[in-house]
């Protein structure tokens, strides 16, 4: 078909990179001979409409229906000899219907349809989670540190309103200074956006542009955060900072009271339980991730090539198998027309004698499939070149058979309506369960019927993968010189099904990272405030004999109470969000307490190290200098 000549009538620009619709090059749809089939009983094709603004969706539907009815309809009193309502009425299911493409993109990532994979919406929601929770650790630590050097501040509040300044204009002021700095930050934060996107895109597999920050939607958004984020961070201080009397303020007598110091302790807790639980949750995604690609899916994936051009040699498909068959490092070849993960094609099946009929996935495989995926049979054969008949045999999984609700198998029939007339299947073997398609879904219904060529070929390979390769390659260009050689790896396949999983994991690491860094900042200063404010009470324990080690471990403790406050909070939480996530797998890990107690541990070992050094460094301080006015 490659000898065909096309004219060339436009030239059309990329697509989009996050459009699920990508193309070289787009052909008329005249020019495909499986595009101008007229059964309605084909649906592997999608078709695409813009409605007007004023159009109703569900009249459209309806219309769609009464053209189902009217010309699906004679199709199956062809094939099975009952019309739609008799369809319908035995559970059959078969329509058109309109979806959205813009909630196609982010809400239907597990639909079937042969388009490029979309992105999740809700790992759009987990990523603004994390960001926001990172948003609300930084306005902690403002609050925090603001209100814990308040005594610095202090004696400016109380001349100011000595000199008759009223509360609303501190506050004012205060709020004013915070603005300031969300302002500066929010200078800096857009130039480090500037700076890491390229980073950024190569890591969440995007390509955003800094030309976006401009559209309207944006600036907005940054807009409500700019104004949230400095009344949040400084509201507080502000009230608190302006709430000191006067009098008591010059006499120098400001202290940190208890109440102030319990709401410190409090914002304390928030940071670290939102460290933890994206630390324990970090571990937990990259363990469903490890899980998933080391599990038994019930094929053998490692050491398969997939070459899926393989109907441009036309005539020489077999000619070009039976050479690579020769050829050393390769153990065995397989025609195909299914392309793994993914089944794409599903199929109306009745059992011989029922009148139920099930909807069920199937593609065509020749008679090495089992030994290239190295399925294992349950009962009965795989095709076989010793059974003529196995031309209108068929094998089905487990799924089918309990779908189908058979105790004897292998002495069924199948009744198949994919065309204008029925298809009588032989049941000759049950495979077991194997994972075709999302992990996320239980392994669905199969029939697997039979074959002898097919456009895509798969390869089990012994050795090196290069070396396998490069054979392929040389046989490739022997047998179709101007062909393209394409091919892929069926594990890599494989493994991109849960590549969303894998970005997510790779963002939850830096985003955790960040958090927990700017968590320690918070630590670190209030430790240092901590130590200052304790400065005579180390003095007084060294000078009756407490060792550097005791003093350090007494300052330290009141913030581990804290960490170990958190982590319990923490860990609720994550079990709840973790058990959640996990849910959306058909196969998953069980939340281990060893990932808690893990997650747990290396938060209390961060925060140990960064008020340690602060503790440590008061408690080596020469007890004179701290006491010589006493």
């Amino acid at each position: 078909n490659d000898n065909r000549a096309f004219k060339i009538t436009g030239i059309a620009g990329p697509a989009p990179t996050n459009s699920q619709i990508q193309y070289d090059f787009i052909l008329s749809a005249s020019s495909d001979d499986n595009l101008r089939s007229e059964s309605w009983g084909n649906n592997g094709i999608y078709s695409f409409y813009r409605k007007n603004p004023n159009t109703d969706v569900a009249a459209v539907d309806a219309r769609l229906r009464e053209l189902t009815i009217k010309h699906f309809g004679p199709e199956l009193q062809q094939g099975l000899g009952i019309d739609f309502e008799q369809f319908e009425k035995r559970g059959g299911i078969y329509a058109y219907f309109s979806y959205p493409m813009h909630s196609k993109h982010l809400y239907q990532t597990q639909m079937v349809d042969g388009l490029s994979p979309a992105s999740d919406i809700k790992y759009i929601y987990i990523i603004g989670a994390v960001g926001l929770f990172i948003l609300l650790i930084a306005c902690i630590n403002f609050m925090n540190l603001s209100t814990a050097r308040s005594a610095g501040r202090a004696k400016e509040v109380g001349l100011r309103k000595t000199l008759g300044s009223v509360r609303s204009k501190l506050v004012t002021q205060f709020m004013s200074e915070s603005l300031v700095y969300v302002f500066v930050s929010m200078v800096i934060a857009t130039l480090a956006v500037y700076l890491l996107l390229p980073s950024f895109n190569l890591l969440a597999g995007k390509e955003l542009t800094f030309g976006m920050m401009l559209e309207t939607p944006m600036w907005v958004s940054m807009l409500v955060i700019f104004v949230l984020v400095a009344l949040l961070a400084g509201s507080y201080p502000a009230f608190y900072l302006t709430a000191f009397n006067p009098v008591e303020v010059l006499k120098g007598k400001v202290r940190s009271g208890m109440k102030s110091k319990g709401i410190r302790s409090t914002l304390v807790v928030v940071q670290f339980a939102i460290s933890i639980t994206l630390i324990i949750s970090t571990l937990v995604v990259y363990n469903q991730l490890n899980f998933l690609q080391e599990r038994n899916i019930g094929l053998d994936k490692k050491g398969v090539i997939v070459i899926r051009n393989i109907d441009r040699l036309g005539n020489n498909r077999a000619a070009f198998r039976e050479s690579v068959n020769t050829q050393a490092g390769i153990a065995k070849t397989s025609f195909t027309n299914n392309v793994f993960p993914g089944v794409n094609k599903t199929s109306v099946f009745l059992a011989e004698g029922s009148e139920q009929e099930h909807i069920m996935a199937t593609y065509e495989a020749d008679y090495d499939h089992l030994d290239i995926l190295k399925l294992e049979l349950a009962q009965g054969r795989f095709f076989s070149k010793d059974f003529l008949s196995d031309s209108t045999a068929c094998v089905l999984n487990e799924a089918a058979v309990r779908e189908l609700g058979w105790e004897n198998p292998l002495t069924e029939k199948l009744i198949n309506f994919n065309g204008p007339a029925p298809v009588s299947l032989n049941v000759v073997g049950v495979v077991k369960d194997f994972n075709f398609e999302s992990f996320k879904t239980n392994v669905r219904p199969l029939i697997i019927r039979l074959s002898s060529t097919a456009n895509n070929l798969l390869i089990r390979y012994e050795g090196k993968a290069n070396d396998a390769v490069a054979t392929l390659e040389r046989t490739w260009k022997t047998t179709a010189a101007d062909e393209p050689f394409e091919y892929t790896f069926l594990d890599q396949n494989f493994d991109s099904l849960f590549k969303e999983e894998q970005r997510l994991g790779q963002l939850f690491t830096v985003l955790t990272s960040i958090a927990i860094f700017i968590a320690c900042l918070g630590l670190m200063g209030l430790a240092s405030f901590t130590a200052e404010q304790r400065t005579k009470e180390i003095g007084i324990r060294k000078v009756m004999g407490a060792s550097v080690s005791s003093v350090s471990a007494l300052l330290s403790k009141e913030f581990m109470w804290l960490v170990g406050i958190a982590f319990v909070l923490a860990s609720v939480l994550t079990w709840y969000l973790m058990s959640q996530w996990l849910d959306t797998f058909a196969y998953r890990i069980e939340l281990s307490p060893v990932l808690f107690l893990l997650g747990g541990l290396l938060a209390a070992a961060v925060a140990v190290l960064t008020v340690s050094f602060h503790f440590i460094k008061a408690a080596r301080s020469n007890p004179v200098n701290s006491l010589r006015y006493e």
